[in-house]
């Protein structure tokens, strides 16, 4: 196991360690093109990691690895989307005078609603959801990324996401409510 010990910009003397993965934390997705069907072969390897589960997946193929991030970042943004419209769903009658804060929640409360819906639809079940991209320069470095022909290779971490799922259903549930009694109630007047 190498170690190394690093000054960092306060004064502070950290002693790292560097930690060696097994086989079965990280795999590579290599660009090696071996005839017409390559790209079809880089789309199977990663098909087959993100099932395999691996801790960190290397994609070194340039498209494919562009594709995979942007999919990854739709999708934080479908749930960055609900959670943060679903609060201001439930947040805004409080902040605002009643008879004004439905013009803000009710299409805030909607929009939530969207997002969630589209986000159990098309990434829920997906299993690129369960990984994000890594940008962490010292996670990086414990990656074999120095054995790749890409300089610019998209790493994925998998993360559990179970608790952020229950938040983003959680809020939106609760924005649900809150707009069908407010409809309910601006109906019945």
């Amino acid at each position: 196991m190498d170690s190394s010990v690093v000054w960092t910009d306060n004064g502070t003397l950290l002693h790292l360690k560097k930690v060696s993965l097994s086989a079965t934390d990280c795999y590579i997705v290599h660009e090696i093109y071996n005839g017409e069907n390559a790209q079809d072969q880089f789309e199977y390897e990663l098909e087959q990691a993100l099932e395999a589960q691996y801790k960190y997946i290397v994609i070194e193929p340039t498209r494919i690895g562009d594709e995979t991030a942007r999919w990854i970042t739709v999708g934080n943004c479908l749930h960055k989307t609900t959670v943060l419209a679903g609060t201001a769903c439930l947040f805004t009658p409080l902040a605002l005078p009643l008879d004004y804060s439905h013009y803000i929640s009710l299409p805030a409360g909607v929009l939530s609603l969207a997002c969630c819906t589209l986000y159990g639809i098309s990434w829920q079940f997906d299993p690129c959801c369960k990984y994000q991209v890594e940008y962490d320069a010292y996670k990086l470095s414990r990656l074999p990324l120095h054995t790749l022909t890409s300089s610019t290779p998209v790493v994925l971490v998998r993360k559990d996401d179970l608790h952020r799922k229950r938040l983003h259903n959680t809020i939106a549930l609760a924005a649900l409510v809150y707009c069908v009694k407010k409809i309910y109630e601006l109906c019945a007047v």
